[in-house]
């Protein structure tokens, strides 16, 4: 690992403010600012890592890399989708997004003076098949949602979430099988 995009990459602490990386935040960010001003799904879509057919986004949406977002097919994105992808983030077939939904890969070291240093760490977050995120939602580092799941409007899911489960709260907890 000599690069710190090698280190985000592979799930070590890295500096995000490594030169690479700005730079590819940047290119991201300006993807984003022209989606949002011309709602090209065609133009914005090849630039995920994968991405499906029947991909709909509802504008704003927001991003850090674009390249390590892989979707899949029958997608739908409510308003101001937040995903920070600095790991990679796999989202099924047939998920739905409500409004507000942030996914986060990303986070800062616990350690304060590594934080004060500018480490970081990223984790990768993997969305199952048929999926349904409520408005406002947030997804937290190395989380995995099973096929089917539901996730409540306003949690913040803190841990893998089972298939078939619906969760909610702050911690999402599970409150029923579907």
């Amino acid at each position: 690992m000599n690069t710190e995009k090698d280190k985000m990459l592979s799930g070590v602490e890295y500096i995000a403010s490594d030169p690479l990386l700005v730079k590819e935040r940047m290119r991201a960010h300006e993807l984003c600012r022209e989606f949002n001003r011309t709602l090209n799904i065609e133009n914005f879509s090849q630039f995920f890592g994968d991405c499906g057919s029947n991909l709909y986004i509802e504008a704003p949406f927001f991003c850090d890399y674009l390249y390590n977002i892989n979707i899949g097919n029958n997608v739908y994105m409510n308003f101001n989708c937040t995903i920070l992808d600095c790991a990679e983030v796999r989202i099924g077939d047939n998920v739905k997004f409500g409004p507000g939904v942030q996914i986060y890969t990303a986070g800062h070291s616990l350690n304060p003076r590594r934080r004060e240093l500018g480490y970081e760490f990223a984790h990768p977050i993997v969305i199952g098949k048929n999926v349904w995120i409520g408005g406002s939602s947030i997804i937290l580092p190395g989380v995995t949602i099973g096929d089917d799941a539901v996730v409540g409007a306003g949690s913040v899911v803190t841990k893998n979430v089972g298939c078939g489960i619906t969760v909610v709260g702050n911690p999402a907890r599970s409150i029923q099988g579907n």
